[in-house]
This record gives structure tokens, C-alpha cells and sequence, in this order.
């Protein structure tokens, strides 16, 4: 049996319903259990409670062959660091008190660094706890999400702005469509490689104006990109609505990927195929 977090989030739910397709055994866990009926008509199994439930967890992992996990962010908690590691410990424990054999963890490029990564630091946190805990931990370090152009959907429609806090709008990177994480961890749960690894997930390369101009395409207007400069980081997602301290968080992240330190370093390699036309196609 494969027991799955995150299943009402885009990552998860592809494990858990990409395991049933082949025939598996699932476990899904859901905070609320009105969002684990659909899962129990699909034949999964439901176990009601949170990540950072040790005790909860614990249980629900008992005989479990593998487990699929991530770090839930939660934007409306003080602390967020703190809360990070409070899961991340909660996690930890759960696996070792089960001796679950196998963990595939969504984690995130970046996460060897101890520092200057944001809220990547919780992660690498998370993989080394795994790790002393001694179950066999295959990180899937994934790039940056495509469905993150989902964040610019208001400004674009209201404004006609796409705002760029990367070094440059013309410089294409990595963007990963979180459909081919799930398809990747679910692999890998069931094709364990008896091992841990880090798995770098990479996807196709665009750059913020490629992005923009393929957004604007399907709202039927030009938008205008505009360039934030670092110090404008901060003020400019506290007016978006963001807490000053995860504004911060988020701001030193961008300046760990403009530097470079944030980068593929993984034990091997994988590709997702799907391009961002496939969520820009999506959005009404």
C-alpha cells in the first residue's frame, strides 16, 4: 500500500490517481473528510488528519510500502519557518515510528543549501531528517512551476502588467508542469530504485516575456512587462497582499535563483514534456 499526501493539490492528487490507474493500493491523506469522498468512489482508502500530526501520521503509515509526502506551505501562519520545521519534524517521526522502507518527497532545486534559498530552507531541512531517519528518501527536486504564471493572472487581467523579478524578462529557464511530478513520484513509488537519490525535474525553457506574450495570447490583449528591480521585491508583494515576512521569504528566494546558487545538482536527471500551454489553456 502507497500512502499519499497533498491529493487535494495539483502534485498529489496525479500520485494517488496515477497509482489506482496501475491497480495499487492507496492510502490518501485529507484534513477534511468530506474532501475524501470522491477518493474513497475511486477505491482509495481515507485517513483524516494533518501532516504536522505525528500521532496521526504515525498510524496512518503503519505497513505502508511507500509514502509520498511534501511540505505544505501555509501563507496564514507567524512563523513561518518555525511551522516548516514543526511538520518537517512531524514528518520525520511518523516515518521512523512506521519504518516506512520507502519516502518520495516533492522537494525543490536549491535544497542542498542550508541558507539564502527562502522557503526552499524548510525543505532542505526536511530531506536531511529523512535521510538520518534512515528510510530510503528519493527527493524529486523539481524547477520552478509553470502553474505559477497563475500568480500574475490578476495583474494581467486588471492592468495589463506581467511583473518580472527575475534578472531579465528575455532569459529562459526551466518550468516544470506539476502534472509531470505527480506522474514522476508515482513512478517512483512504484519502481523504487533501492536507493536514496536526488532526482532533478526539469521541463521545457521559457522566458517571463515568452510566458507573457502566450498569457496575453489567450486573455486577447498585449501586456506589458514589467521589470521590479530587487529592491522593490519586498514593498511590491506587501502590496500584493503578502505579509512582510513572507514577502522577505519569498524575495530572498528570487535572489538565490538571479545569483545562480540555485541550480540542479541532483544525482540524476529527469524532463517533463508538458508545455504552459496546457495551464494557460485552462484559465477562463
Amino acid at each position: 500500500m502507497f500512502v499519499i499526501a497533498g491529493v487535494t493539490g495539483h502534485v498529489g492528487s496525479v500520485v494517488a490517481q496515477e497509482l489506482l490507474s496501475h491497480g495499487e493500493k492507496v492510502k490518501v491523506l485529507v484534513r477534511d473528510s468530506a474532501k475524501g469522498a470522491e477518493w474513497s468512489k475511486r477505491g482509495a482508502e481515507i485517513a483524516v488528519g494533518a501532516l504536522e500530526d505525528e500521532k496521526f501520521l504515525a498510524g496512518a503509515l503503519e505497513g505502508a510500502g511507500g509514502f509520498f509526502t511534501l511540505l505544505p506551505p501555509n501563507y496564514q501562519v507567524k512563523g513561518f519557518y518555525a511551522f516548516q520545521r514543526k511538520t518537517a519534524d512531524a514528518i520525520t517521526q511518523a516515518v521512523k515510528q512506521s519504518a516506512v522502507p520507502h519516502v518520495v518527497l516533492l522537494s525543490s532545486v536549491g535544497a542542498e543549501l542550508a541558507e539564502g534559498t527562502g522557503m526552499i530552507k524548510g525543505l532542505h531541512y526536511l530531506e536531511n531528517a529523512l535521510r538520518a531517519a534512515g528510510t530510503q528518501l528519493t527527493a524529486i527536486r523539481a524547477a520552478y512551476f509553470q502553474e505559477n504564471v497563475l500568480n500574475s493572472l490578476a495583474a494581467a487581467k486588471n492592468a495589463g502588467i506581467f511583473p518580472n523579478m527575475t534578472p531579465s524578462a528575455d532569459y529562459a529557464f526551466p518550468m516544470i508542469n506539476t502534472r509531470d511530478i505527480g506522474l514522476l513520484a508515482a513512478h517512483e513509488l512504484m519502481f523504487a530504485s533501492g536507493k536514496s537519490e536526488v532526482v532533478d525535474l526539469l521541463g521545457p525553457s521559457y522566458s517571463i516575456r515568452q510566458v507573457a506574450e502566450k498569457l496575453g495570447a489567450k486573455l486577447g490583449k498585449k501586456l506589458q512587462v514589467v521589470d521590479v528591480p530587487p529592491e522593490g521585491h519586498v514593498p511590491a508583494m506587501v502590496q500584493a497582499g503578502f505579509s512582510q515576512e513572507l514577502a522577505e521569504i519569498f524575495a530572498e528566494m528570487n535572489a538565490g535563483f538571479a545569483s545562480g546558487k540555485i541550480k540542479p545538482v541532483g544525482d540524476r536527471m529527469k524532463l517533463g514534456h508538458t508545455p504552459i500551454d496546457a495551464v494557460i489553456a485552462k484559465i477562463s
